[in-house]
């Protein structure tokens, strides 16, 4: 009879975990970095969509970062890395999965790839996806050292290869790396020439794939939450 029990116990152990009920409850947490002088409500939509989808406020994360009033003061050195790296920290902390998914707009993208490098948290990204970064430069910033004389294209800003941006090359940010890119971006294509040595600037080396939009550069984040988070399922 003990023996009965025991197996009985066992099936309906190992039942609960099998059911997808079980399973649905246990993702990934999601870190959403906001653009340069932006802020955590940008990603209104795509906030709106992960909770319609299931996710409870508490499992997804947006750092606020950056001087609002002076988008030219800000790179990726210094006070915009701390709410950042703290938001990722959280996430790997909280997250029932262990892993995380981080999805940045625009320098959110390049800053929350370089916390993830700096600090060795790629093994815990599962997904990460960069929309409208900059990730090769922006022409409209210069080619280092020959740059715009702003913080935001210095070195450790977005002028064609920058230090920061050559230190960052190759580097990866998680198990699988998507872009959603626009060939009409306002800013990443602000000179009228959207590539950097042939390949569209919000392309990430070794990505699993890239989307493209017709939406502009703020378009790209407002309008593709659906496929943000069809992304990182």
């Amino acid at each position: 009879m003990e023996v009965r029990n025991f197996r009985i116990a066992v099936l309906a152990l190992i039942a609960c975990f099998a059911s997808p009920s079980a399973w649905a409850a246990c993702r990934d947490a999601v870190v959403l970095v906001h653009g340069n002088a932006g802020q955590p409500a940008d990603f209104a939509n795509t906030h709106a969509e992960l909770i319609a989808r299931g996710y409870a406020a508490g499992e997804i994360f947006r750092p606020d970062w950056g001087n609002k009033a002076c988008a030219a003061c800000n790179d990726h050195s210094g006070s915009e890395e701390a709410p950042v790296l703290e938001a990722l920290v959280d996430a790997v902390a909280t997250s029932c999965t262990g892993r995380i998914d981080v999805i940045g707009h625009s320098m959110g993208a390049t800053l929350a790839a370089k916390q993830i490098a700096d600090h060795g948290l790629a093994g815990y990204v599962d997904a990460f996806v960069g929309i409208a970064g900059a990730f090769r430069g922006l022409w409209s910033c210069g080619t280092y050292p020959y740059h715009v004389a702003t913080t935001t294209c210095g070195h450790w800003g977005l002028s064609v290869s920058s230090p920061f941006l050559d230190a960052l090359h190759g580097r990866r940010f998680g198990a699988r790396v998507y872009s959603i890119k626009s060939w009409s971006d306002q800013v990443v294509c602000a000179t009228g020439v959207c590539t950097v040595g042939g390949v569209h600037s919000s392309s990430i080396w070794n990505e699993n794939a890239s989307d493209t939009g017709a939406y502009g550069h703020f378009g790209l984040l407002a309008y593709t939450a659906r496929r943000q988070a069809d992304l990182i399922q």
